[in-house]
């Protein structure tokens, strides 16, 4: 298989004002270069036209795999899910499901991260803080080079 390409998106109006570090960013593309991908990384504020333009760009320019990093809590700025959602043509909650489930955090069930396809590019929100990010995409890891694949309409073994 070609290289996979991903794009690691951190959502955050602090860090998009150097007010603070991003550490979930630096966290996802690590585990995510750890599974072959040559990443890219961006941040953009808590604003849905801004999430959207990050990943219309992305999904235009062919990326396999877009994680986004925060904005997935209850507060009212936290918008990621519902600018995904309007952006995925078809939705994979299962994935979702299982970052939730895999969690210890007895908080996780407030996160309202989606999951889904948009073209050819499977799209996943996951929380903003380190742990939410390594449990989340610790959980779902061993599902996405094969989501790659048979969204490349690439031949895979089915185990």
């Amino acid at each position: 298989m070609d290289e996979m390409k991903a794009g690691v998106l951190t959502v955050s109006d602090r860090v998009s004002r150097g007010e603070a570090e991003d550490i979930s960013g630096p966290t996802a593309i690590a585990m995510l270069a750890g599974l072959g991908f040559e990443v890219d990384w961006r941040v953009v504020a808590d604003e849905t036209g801004d999430i959207q333009a990050a990943l219309q760009d992305w999904i235009r320019a062919g990326i396999d795999l877009i994680v986004t990093t925060g904005g997935t809590g209850m507060s009212p700025r936290d918008v990621t899910p519902e600018a995904t959602e309007q952006l995925i043509e078809r939705p994979a909650p299962g994935l979702m499901e299982a970052a939730r489930a895999a969690s210890d955090n007895p908080h996780s069930m407030l996160s309202r991260g989606v999951a889904g396809v948009a073209g050819t590019t499977l799209i996943v929100n996951l929380p903003g803080s380190t742990s939410g990010v390594e449990e989340s995409l610790g959980a779902i890891r061993p599902a996405l080079v094969h989501a790659v694949s048979l969204l490349r309409d690439t031949a895979t073994p089915h185990t």
